[in-house]
């Protein structure tokens, strides 16, 4: 997993990138397949934003989130990541326990 963590507006601070690593740790458990995750830390006025894009197995997933303070803004935009991720799990199997299925009833209607 290649994790860049870049600020806009604001300083990265070793505490914040360490959250932020922290917090993916948890993304892990449900794709073992995460490829390229770019993380960014803007601060606009008042407006604390985290974004993420994740590169995984032939998806790409967005989210982002805008809180008064950053590491809420963070919990949340991980919040987002990990339901878009369980999801796009879920969608996978699904597909291929469909194909499954379909094949398995190809075979049954052959012996008939």
């Amino acid at each position: 997993m290649n994790l860049s963590v870049t600020g806009h507006h604001v300083d990265v601070t070793d505490s914040m990138r360490n959250y932020v690593a922290e917090k993916l740790r948890r993304l892990e458990r449900h794709s073992e397949n995460l490829f390229d995750i770019h993380v960014i830390l803007s601060v606009e006025k008042v407006r604390q934003k985290a974004e993420a894009t994740i590169q995984i197995a032939g998806n790409t997933i967005y989210a982002d989130t805008t809180q008064p303070d950053m590491y809420a803004a963070i919990d949340l935009m991980m919040d987002k990541l990990d339901r878009q991720l369980i999801r796009h799990k879920e969608k996978s199997q699904n597909k291929h326990r469909r194909a499954k299925n379909i094949a398995f009833e190809d075979t049954q209607s052959l012996m008939v």
